[in-house]
């Protein structure tokens, strides 16, 4: 009967044992997790308000046919199609009320290239950098300034 009990004993220890480390466990567990909880909480606090969502504003610019300067193949038209992206309504506004004077820009600057140089990426990319430029000269002595984030070709064909 000693051993039963001496044994009994080392069970009930052994359980005692399992016991205080199943809730010293538990307690750890649930303090990481509100603890990082508050971190989050904090984090959310600190993070900056979302941005809202803003549509772009275009300018659509009717197609127009342009004769290019002559090169090694002779006479050769373009054919485009050109749509500005502004930062505001006002630019907008200034575009449309003042569009005979940016055809007129547009058609000036792109009589004086040559095919070759709008054919490839990067003569499109230099050509959407020189419409930018010519756009952002004043149309009229108390014009505020215009502004043009993007130059996007709708249409665009060499002939």
């Amino acid at each position: 009967m000693a051993t039963s009990v001496g044994g009994s004993r080392k069970l009930l220890w052994l359980l005692v044992v399992l016991v205080v480390l199943s809730l010293s466990a538990a307690a750890t567990a649930l303090f990481m997790l509100f603890t990082q909880q508050g971190g989050m909480e904090q984090a959310r606090a600190e993070e900056p308000a979302a941005i809202e969502y803003q549509a772009p504003i275009f300018v659509e610019i009717d197609p127009f046919t342009v004769n290019l300067a002559e090169d090694n193949y002779g006479a050769r038209l373009l054919y485009a199609g050109i749509s500005l992206k502004v930062a505001d309504a006002r630019s907008r506004e200034l575009l449309e009320t003042h569009m005979p004077q940016v055809r007129s820009r547009l058609l000036t600057l792109l009589s004086g290239k040559q095919a070759e140089d709008l054919t490839s990426a990067n003569g499109k990319k230099r050509l959407a950098d020189q419409i930018i430029a010519a756009l952002e000269v004043p149309m009229s002595e108390t014009q505020p300034d215009l502004a043009i984030e993007d130059v996007l070709f709708t249409e665009f064909i060499v002939q």
